[in-house]
């Protein structure tokens, strides 16, 4: 029989073990649409823009900061980049500080100067999403949510569900009915709900009518047309190119897996403002791999607005829409959109964990496009490339 102390520790609607006050950067004054630029109050704008949201084409809204934020030495106290994002300090599992190295083989394979790797799969859950999480949740906690809830089938709702648990709050998750077992198994220990659904669209349509009907606070978006998500969460990225940049890595080209944009979007903003600061002498050049053509699309002329269906099992960046976040961070850096299928991202998955870095199937895709951004010109042979590895491979359903 269990113990009345181990039971409380099971009972998901407790109260945290530890409290957590999480502190909002006082250099963070407002809200800014990435688009039309029109200015907003620190508040929660799930759906971004309202402005955008109502002539129809939604944007994103990111945050403005002072002349505080940017100081880029990393401090020793709270989030070791917090004053450069939204929280200075809140929920934490130790995400960040993840290794950037060079990596020779890999360059003499792209035929390129120098490769470097990101490595976001040692962060606490296995991936980049924990950034997000770190940020996203410290926010619910702050404004003193008592349910979160997002659409993923992937990373993000292993990240999610375990920095929930952390801070106490309940999590809900619309999930894929075929979701991996083992993701499945993550979802339980860390006490999250999972609600099974049947279309990525059912998926947003659920976290919709949860926030509005019901008052859960959204990690993901779940607007038709689509934003990116939620602006707290996606600051939180911000930190993986101010680390680069600090442990000593200025790339010309980096390559991110895609499917919204909003890891594209947050090493976009950090390094424009890395720019501004005269800490960095320009952005380097992002490009968006992709798995099958839907930013390649939009970037040649087709409305952002659309949906584009196609079939992978790069599952991480397998959904159909497409932001206004994708867009411009790859044209305002001179980047682009690169369409890598599953076999060329199998040989590049193969290839990385041949160097030592077994990831999952999307961020295998980075190598190859690197290798096609170099055989078709647009990476010169005396250049730097870094690759960002998000997730582990251990638990890519394409690679069991």
């Amino acid at each position: 029989m269990q113990s009345s102390s181990f039971a409380m520790l099971l009972d998901r609607s407790s109260k945290p073990l530890s409290a957590i006050n999480p502190t909002l950067n006082p250099a963070l004054h407002a809200l800014q649409c990435i688009s039309c630029e029109a200015i907003y109050p620190v508040s929660d704008l799930p759906e971004g823009c309202p402005a955008c949201h109502g002539r129809g084409r939604p944007s994103s809204v990111e945050a403005v900061y002072d002349a505080r934020a940017f100081d880029f030495a990393p401090k020793s106290t709270g989030y070791r980049w917090g004053h450069c994002l939204p929280y200075l300090n809140g929920v934490t599992l130790g995400e960040g500080d993840t290794p950037c190295l060079p990596v020779p083989a890999l360059a003499e394979l792209a035929g390129v100067a120098s490769v470097w790797i990101k490595n976001e799969g040692a962060n606490p859950t296995g991936s980049h999403k924990d950034r997000m999480s770190a940020q996203a949740v410290s926010r619910a906690l702050a404004i003193g949510a008592s349910e979160v809830v997002l659409a993923s089938s992937g990373n993000a709702a292993v990240s999610a569900a375990a920095y929930c648990a952390a801070a106490g709050l309940a999590c809900e998750v619309a999930t894929y009915r075929d979701l991996p077992p083992i993701f499945d198994a993550a979802l339980r220990y860390y006490g999250a709900k999972r609600i099974v659904c049947e279309t990525g669209h059912a998926r947003w349509q659920h976290v919709r009518q949860r926030v509005r009907d019901d008052g859960a606070f959204p990690l993901t978006n779940y607007s038709i047309p689509a934003v990116g998500s939620p602006v707290f969460g996606v600051e939180g990225y911000r930190a993986a190119a101010l680390e680069w940049v600090h442990q000593g890595c200025e790339p010309d080209h980096v390559i991110v897996p895609t499917a919204r944009g909003d890891l594209l979007w947050g090493i976009y903003s950090a390094l424009r403002d890395l720019v501004a600061a005269r800490r960095l002498a320009r952005v380097p050049q992002l490009w968006a791999v992709e798995p099958f053509p839907r930013l390649w699309r939009v970037l040649a002329g087709e409305p952002q607005q659309g949906d584009f269906y196609g079939a992978t099992q790069q599952f991480s960046t397998a959904g159909s829409t497409v932001t206004a976040q994708q867009v411009l961070a790859v044209t305002r850096s001179g980047g682009g959109a690169v369409v890598v299928g599953d076999d060329a991202a199998r040989a590049g998955t193969a290839a990385l964990a041949s160097a030592g870095f077994w990831v999952e199937l999307c961020a295998g895709a980075g190598l190859a496009a690197a290798q096609m951004l170099r055989a078709d010109g647009r990476i010169d042979a005396s250049q730097s490339v870094l690759l960002m590895l998000t997730a582990r491979g251990d638990r890519d359903p394409a690679q069991g």
